[in-house]
């Protein structure tokens, strides 16, 4: 006979409020709870209007996300009415949840999940501060208030500590005085912080990094008043193996890489291929939370800090799928592919703006110029633009290696019985990588590029036509260079018959 599941009896019977629920991780989770811990009480949902639409119209949109898909074949609609969305917003005083709906959460909350943030590597101090910073703030003021609060758990980040190369599961003293930083951003001008913004945030990367960093000592500050502890993932991306193998809503990451690549348009990638990339698929993150505010609900280990990471435990390198990644494109083509797909890795910045010039807005101009003379929306080269105005501060990111060690997380993996190890896993010593990025791939080809198994015959037949305008575009190019330097230098096209192979050569390496 199996073992009872110890994590799902904790929080069966226990009623969750839930941060950031409609995001990437949040959907996760909350199917995840849906699926497997039937017996969970409610689960209140911190929602804002959206697109016009009031959060009850957000809600009765649930059932028809893909993410659930795999519930529903157990389960009936009825399943969604342990969602209770509470109208608020986190970066709004008070979290904008008015008094009646605060009473509720304080009368009848068990568990808190704080994952709302704002992830915008570009944005500016005043809404980091706001989100990040404040948001947090409010929301541990709000578990002070709650009456039955078993475990707070914080979503962070492994990188609000990215000014070092290695790094340990604790708290890093604050980089800054929190009290100053929210006063600068609730004084200044969003001009004068831009202007002051290298001097505050110091050695960290960006606002994102640097407010996340302080939200951690916001969490620490009510460590001693009720169960804490913080999760921090690494880069979050499609599911390994549940709801369903490769699910995605993200275009953060690989999975935005993809499916860009998928479609032709992304043909170059920036990267260090030989330096460790740390990848978790967003299932184990899920797991993680649950797990660790089981942890530290049952047990009386002061804050404890998890790295859900890979980089110490099953790296990943980008040389490890080099040479299949071609391989992965062509054999699931998209139908609505708008060139054939290739994919090379660039080793610098500089290389990658140069071969940016002639394999993505070169082709892009030549694309977007078709579609508005057939009447569509040209994007191409607002999209590469945005790439290029993007990459000076995503570059850390790129070419960085860092290590997040994970002892506590591997130490919380041993304190799990059998079944709990199977039913809420975080070990990810059996992932196979390469396996992984196929799956990743098919995930991204289905739920972001929303196209069906159904459609790979026919996907397949237009590949082959575009592989074919694709070497006579080889051809034409080649051909226009080799015209052109013969003009200039004065030698006849026979004289400079050796050109081609050169010409193809150097285009190659760009």
């Amino acid at each position: 006979m199996s073992e009872e599941t110890q994590v799902g009896a904790f929080y069966a019977g226990k009623n969750i409020f839930i941060t950031g629920g409609t995001g990437f991780v949040g959907l996760c989770l909350i199917e995840k709870i849906l699926r497997t811990i039937p017996d969970v009480g409610k689960i209140y949902l911190l929602m804002r209007p959206k697109k016009g639409k009031e959060i009850s119209e957000r809600l009765q949109e649930f059932p028809t996300n893909p993410v659930f898909e795999k519930l529903l074949t157990t389960e009936s609609k009825d399943v969604f009415n342990k969602l209770v969305p509470i109208s608020g917003d986190v970066g709004s005083q008070d979290l904008g949840i008015s008094s009646t709906d605060r009473q509720t959460l304080i009368d009848n909350v068990n568990v808190v999940i704080h994952s709302a943030a704002t992830l915008d590597f570009e944005e500016s101090l005043k809404p980091t501060v706001k989100i990040n910073i404040l948001g947090t703030r409010q929301v541990m003021e709000l578990c002070q208030q709650i009456k039955s609060l078993k475990v707070m758990v914080h979503v962070s980040s492994a990188y609000v500590n990215s000014y070092l190369k290695e790094v340990d599961e604790k708290v890093y003293d604050s980089p800054a005085d929190v009290e100053s930083v929210i006063s600068m951003a609730d004084k200044l001008t969003e001009q004068a912080l831009i202007d002051l913004e290298k001097t505050i945030l110091k050695k960290h990367p960006n606002t994102y990094t640097f407010t996340k960093h302080l939200a951690e000592h916001e969490v620490k500050k009510c460590a001693d008043k009720f169960p804490c502890t913080i999760v921090r993932p690494t880069m979050i991306v499609a599911s390994w193996k549940e709801p369903v193998i490769g699910w995605t809503c993200s275009k953060v990451g690989p999975q935005g890489f993809l499916m860009g690549a998928a479609k032709g348009v992304v043909r170059r990638l920036p990267l260090a291929k030989d330096n460790i990339a740390d990848y978790i698929p967003v299932d184990v993150v899920v797991n993680q939370l649950l797990v660790a505010g089981w942890n530290a609900a049952t047990s009386e280990s002061g804050l404890t800090v998890y790295h859900c990471s890979s980089s110490t435990q099953k790296p990943f390198r980008w040389s490890i799928i080099e040479p299949v990644i071609n391989d992965i494109l062509h054999n699931y083509p998209l139908k609505s592919a708008v060139w054939y797909p290739y994919l090379s890795f660039v080793p610098s910045l500089w290389l990658f703006r140069l071969s940016a010039i002639f394999v993505h807005f070169i082709p892009a101009v030549l694309l977007d110029t078709l579609l508005r003379i057939m009447g569509g929306k040209p994007i191409l080269f607002r999209l590469h633009k945005n790439v290029w105005n993007s990459l000076n501060r995503l570059e850390i990111f790129i070419f960085t290696e860092w290590k997040f060690h994970n002892k506590n997380t591997r130490e919380l993996n041993d304190k799990l019985n059998k079944t709990d190890k199977e039913k809420f896993y975080i070990n990810i010593e059996s992932m196979y990588w390469e396996e992984y990025f196929v799956n990743l791939h098919l995930g991204v080809r289905r739920y972001l590029n929303k196209e069906s198994e159904k459609t790979l015959p026919a996907a397949k037949n237009k590949q082959s036509i575009l592989k074919m305008v694709h070497i006579v575009w080889q051809v034409l190019v080649i051909t226009l260079v080799w015209f052109i330097f013969a003009l200039v230098t004065g030698l006849t096209m026979i004289q400079t018959s050796w050109c081609p192979p050169v010409i193809y050569f150097f285009y190659s390496l760009l």
